[in-house]
């Protein structure tokens, strides 16, 4: 990666950023390769069993300065290009149904979070390959308009884990990525050695692209068409760190896709493939400046999602400590 990445207007989608191109076959040949099915007895939690008290002492370990960061984005409530369904707010008592004294004001929420505006934990029920879920389950026996019977969000319980921050901006020099810029397995390797950032078993990766700041400084565009984000030539260097958690600003799918006739092909491998749950859309913009002054890239991090049974994952603000 060059500095063809600087910031400046969204490309058109489709640019050669995103690549290379991926066929069906070199796609599916991938899948088997990354695919972890049969390994936990609690399959519905995926790679989230990786984490052991172990894992969750040496985060904790990681603390050093009490530094508490929150990552999840405002509730937005307003359509933009990238927020085609906003999220619902609405007071629903202002001080006026019940008995004064003392006075209550109570509001009403309500969101359609999978998309591209809210801060989310993808569960293992969100996404199916050829009709079959994480560890192998027919997605149309367990999953119907009840919900999820097998890898609803319910079943994941909360994380505590190693957070390793890959700020690819930070260590090129610029901004930002641009929308459509794909990062590769070997771009992962190069963070690593420049944040020394080792990424470790039962760890959770988070890809700062800067989306965020480009957004803040140029506006809104549609990332659903045009985002930075993984290319699936990285998947396999992830799958053999032995993660638990992928997530960062964008949804971790670069945009367009590489792969033909796959619209999320890293949703695919991470979450039906490899039982990776996903946080799309984290605002990371204060995380990179923290792990800047601290002179490290590596932190507690805490994923609590809401106990939604059936639920095919949830609203999340996720918090790093360092």
């Amino acid at each position: 990666m060059g500095s063809n990445l600087a910031g400046g207007p969204a490309p058109p989608p489709g640019g050669p950023g995103n690549g290379p191109p991926v066929s069906r076959e070199e796609f599916d040949a991938l899948f088997d390769a990354v695919r972890a099915w049969g390994r936990w007895d609690r399959a519905g939690r995926g790679a989230w069993n990786r984490v052991t008290p172990d894992h969750v002492r040496r985060a904790t370990a990681l603390v050093r300065s009490g530094t508490v960061v929150p990552m999840g984005l405002p509730w937005n409530t307003r359509p933009e290009p990238d927020n085609a369904k906003p999220a619902l707010h609405h007071m629903s008592d202002l001080g006026d149904t019940e008995a004064p004294e003392p006075s209550a004001y109570k509001d009403f929420i309500a969101v359609d979070y999978h998309g591209k505006s809210v801060s989310h934990l993808d569960a293992l029920s969100h996404i199916a390959y050829q009709g079959r879920l994480y560890d192998g389950r027919t997605a149309r026996e367990v999953v119907d308009s009840g919900g999820a019977r097998f890898g609803a969000v319910a079943a994941l319980g909360a994380l505590v884990t190693t957070g390793v921050l890959l700020d690819l901006p930070a260590v090129l020099g610029i901004p930002w990525l641009e929308p459509g810029q794909a990062v590769h397995a070997r771009d992962i390797a190069e963070a690593e050695r420049a944040l020394d950032v080792p990424i470790g078993d039962g760890s959770a990766v988070l890809l700062r692209s800067g989306r965020f700041r480009r957004r803040r400084e140029l506006g809104p565009w549609d990332s659903g068409a045009a985002s930075a984000g993984f290319h699936v030539d990285a998947v396999p260097l992830l799958a053999e760190r032995g993660i638990a958690l992928l997530g960062g600003d964008g949804d971790s799918d670069v945009r367009p896709s590489p792969v033909e006739g796959v619209h999320s092909p890293v949703h695919a491998l991470a979450i039906a493939a490899m039982g990776v749950p996903l946080l799309d859309n984290l605002d990371l913009e204060a995380l990179s400046a923290a792990c800047a002054e601290a002179d490290r890239y590596a932190f507690m991090l805490v994923v609590t999602p809401l106990n939604i049974p059936g639920g095919t994952g949830s609203p999340v603000n996720p918090v790093a400590v360092l």
